[in-house]
């Protein structure tokens, strides 16, 4: 996007407010759909933190989302957790998983998210 989109700027601002962290949403970046509940930067990177930090392989990274001061002005990324990319008729991972998408890459977005269901 050449300009960002100010409602969705206002989103993220509200998400990153703490005020909620009950918005579900899914958008198209870069060709893929990724759809999942959104969370405070702090939180993501948080439990980011905690899952590398559970890593044998990968615990030296933990630190990197940890050290990170709060940022000033508008929100430049989205941060989704209990998210999937869309794939065909599944998403990836079902579990869901940790997603940062910057704003400026969303060609399109709808309130919610996507789940599949063979009923």
């Amino acid at each position: 996007m050449s300009k960002l989109d100010e409602l969705l700027v206002d989103v993220a601002a509200l998400v990153e407010s703490g005020r909620s962290n009950q918005m579900s949403l899914t958008v198209v970046a870069g060709g893929a759909v990724i759809t999942g509940r959104l969370a405070p930067e702090a939180v993501w990177r948080q439990r980011v933190s905690e899952v590398l930090a559970d890593s044998a392989r990968l615990n030296d990274f933990s630190a990197v989302f940890t050290a990170a001061a709060p940022r000033e002005g508008q929100p430049t990324h989205l941060h989704f957790h209990l998210a999937r990319i869309l794939q065909g008729a599944v998403g990836i991972p079902e579990t869901g998983g940790m997603y940062r998408v910057a704003i400026e890459d969303i060609s399109a977005w709808t309130i919610g998210d996507f789940s599949y269901s063979d009923d």
